[in-house]
């Protein structure tokens, strides 16, 4: 049986401001590594977005999806399946959300003023799928840890960005309250990829796919980072 590699957590210079790649260049990258598929997962405005908080609503979401568009564009010429999220912030801690797209969020302006169990909450209810990023990362920008166990669907336990002892605890949260767990390699650079993600029987070609295939647990999650 053929098994499936995909990560469903990459950034690209389009939406980022940490990213230092395009999408076509990204797509192009993850296809070389002989992944299946992509989640493109800008930052959103309340995050390490590139987009200017100035402009108008409705500008802002164009320019978000802008590195989605260039990947999927580039994933479609090479065989490489490109869906879209978004990571949402929320005191220093990540929401990476699938299954819902442009046309939402040029719909919901209002989800900026909203805390984040209600933009969970709201979200999900909308038909998407919200997984906790890196939820113990603590680096020299965070501030607070936020754990919202209630209102997410999975956690990312590997992230290929974190330390060890960080996606440890990670584990440990997920363990806890009984939830899915996924892994991404949070990729910001084409050429150094952290070569995270998921390995799966099932072919994902939509994000209720993905979704799918985290709440049933029928994944491998890709380790890289604790071989030595």
């Amino acid at each position: 049986m053929k098994n499936y590699k995909f990560d469903a957590h990459v950034h690209t210079s389009e939406g980022s401001a940490c990213a230092c790649t395009t999408g076509a260049e990204i797509a192009e990258a993850y296809k070389e590594k002989g992944y299946s598929g992509i989640i493109i997962t800008d930052h959103f405005f309340n995050g390490n977005s590139a987009v200017p908080r100035d402009l108008p609503w409705e500008e802002k979401i164009d320019l978000l999806c802008k590195g989605y568009e260039h990947a999927k564009k580039r994933g479609d010429e090479i065989g490489l399946t490109v869906l879209f999220g978004w990571e949402f912030a929320y005191a220093s801690s990540d929401f990476l959300t699938y299954g819902l797209d442009k046309q939402w969020l040029l719909d919901n302006p209002q989800i900026m003023e909203m805390p984040i169990w209600e933009y969970a909450d709201f979200a999900r209810q909308s038909g998407g799928f919200v997984v906790h990023a890196h939820p113990f990362r603590l680096w020299g920008y965070v501030n607070k840890i936020t754990l919202i166990p209630r209102n997410i669907d999975a956690v990312e336990i590997i992230n290929m960005s974190n330390s060890r002892e960080e996606n440890e605890r990670a584990a440990w949260y997920a363990e806890s309250y009984n939830m899915p767990v996924t892994a991404g390699s949070d990729a910001h650079n084409a050429h150094a990829l952290p070569c995270g993600g998921i390995i799966t029987e099932t072919e994902i070609k939509t994000s209720v796919d993905y979704a799918e295939v985290v709440k049933i647990g029928n994944l491998e999650l890709i380790p890289k980072y604790y071989e030595d």
